[in-house]
């Protein structure tokens, strides 16, 4: 495996300035420039829709695999808003989508249920979208003893619609013994204005210390938002949590129960339903051996399901399966 990458966004930056899009330039006209050597397969990841034709021209007709997490017009059209659906930037940006993914010789999808909406919105056929979880980095996301910690609530993530951070903030209000942890910043972070005295806004946690902060909670909080692709999709703070071992409260999805089982390795409720998020906290705050056999469950679902070495073995077919294609 050898990488080809420039960096261009940033820690936070994803807004298109001046600087970004010349930045965005140099690194185009750089890796269309790039040989391919003697790869026998191109993998083009997250967020690479407009590195789909560099890839294209770089490859010479070895085979194209895009691994794009999202559709950019799901993304910033249907679920953030922050385009309108009318607007020539919609228009444009639903065209990169379909360039992008009809492109590739095989699209890897998160979930069955964003692989179907893949194939049904770009008319892709049923042969060329596969399906690989996200997982996470085992080397750092372990389960292991930090040291006593008073039980609190963890929320990692960006602060956009598909999150559901008007349900936790609800949860907070209706537990106002228990510590909540929200660690992130984005679109709706002005929600946190008016937040409750227990919740803790923390605005960034860099990486390395991301097992720990998970460790150290007493639970993990997934996605609770209410939107079409909210349905489909399983967070990577899921997989971080149940790789350390916490116990997952998320919401109840298509995709959630493509990985998880209610009262067996995690704790799902109705999406939006800060009510319900509540509910499960509380329960996980009066039951020590609930907390206990979740957490236990889930480090066993992600071994048995989203660990490197069966994510590795997936990947291997998928990619020996494009090649002999």
């Amino acid at each position: 495996m050898v990488e080809r990458h420039r960096e261009v966004w940033g820690r936070h930056n994803w807004s298109p300035g001046i600087g970004t899009l010349a930045r965005l330039g140099r690194a185009e006209l750089a890796l269309s420039r790039t040989a391919a050597g003697d790869a026998d397969a191109l993998i083009v990841g997250y967020p690479g829709h407009l590195d789909m034709p560099a890839a294209r021209r770089v490859g010479r007709g070895r085979p194209v695999v895009f691994n794009p997490l999202v559709s950019l017009a799901d993304t910033l059209v249907e679920d953030r808003a922050v385009v309108s659906r009318r607007s020539p930037k919609a228009a444009a940006i639903r065209a990169l989508d379909r360039r992008a993914f009809r492109g590739a010789d095989l699209v890897v999808a998160d979930t069955e249920a964003h692989a179907a909406f893949f194939r049904e919105t770009f008319g892709l056929p049923a042969e060329r979208v596969a399906v690989a979880l996200v997982g996470a980095e085992d080397a750092l996301f372990t389960p292991a003893e930090v040291g006593a910690s008073p039980f609190h609530v963890l929320f990692v993530g960006k602060l956009i619609p598909l999150h559901g951070l008007p349900a936790i903030l609800e949860a907070a209000r209706m537990l106002p013994d228990v510590p909540f942890v929200v660690a992130g910043d984005g679109q709706l972070a002005a929600l946190l204005a008016d937040r409750p005295a227990n919740v803790t806004h923390v605005p960034w946690i860099e990486y390395a210390a991301l097992p720990d902060a998970y460790r150290r909670s007493a639970c993990a909080l997934g996605i609770f938002g209410t939107g079409e692709k909210a349905a489909r999709v399983i967070p990577n703070k899921v997989f971080q949590a149940l790789a350390c071992g916490r116990p997952v409260v998320t919401a109840d999805t298509p995709g959630a129960r493509e990985l998880l089982t209610h009262e067996v390795d995690a704790l799902l409720v109705p999406p939006g339903d800060g009510a319900a998020v509540a509910d499960a906290v509380r329960r996980l705050a009066e039951d020590a051996g609930l907390a206990a056999r979740l957490g236990s469950a889930g480090r066993a679902t992600y071994e048995a399901r989203a660990s490197e070495p069966v994510l590795g073995a997936r990947w291997r077919t998928l990619l020996e399966g494009a090649i002999g294609a």
